[in-house]
């Protein structure tokens, strides 16, 4: 379960990121010459789970119906991790009470 414990909550704070920039971007959609941002996701080395970097567009402009989507999506990715971690403790609960 180690992996789990690296694994969704990494994933949690990726999703965070993803939601953070898309309120970003949303919020400066009519600001002249802003470029958007993004989040660039990568595996993390040796622990399991993401990276998360935050990236800026070369081109201005902002699209509103992407950073809907994008925010819509990385809600649904944060509660998918909160239920792993949720389903995860309630394993090693199960577990427990059948060894102990």
């Amino acid at each position: 379960m180690s992996t789990l414990s690296s694994i969704a909550p990494s994933g949690m704070h990726a999703a965070q990121m993803r939601l953070d920039s898309a309120a970003h971007n949303i919020a400066n959609l009519g600001t002249q010459g802003f470029h958007s941002q993004g989040v660039a996701l990568s595996e993390a080395p040796g622990q399991g789970g993401v990276q998360a970097q935050v990236t800026r567009s070369t081109t201005e402009g902002v699209s509103l119906e992407r950073n809907i989507v994008e925010s819509l999506s990385a809600s649904y990715a944060f509660k998918a991790n909160a239920l792993v971690i949720k389903n995860g403790n309630a394993t090693i609960g199960s577990l427990l009470d059948t060894f102990a």
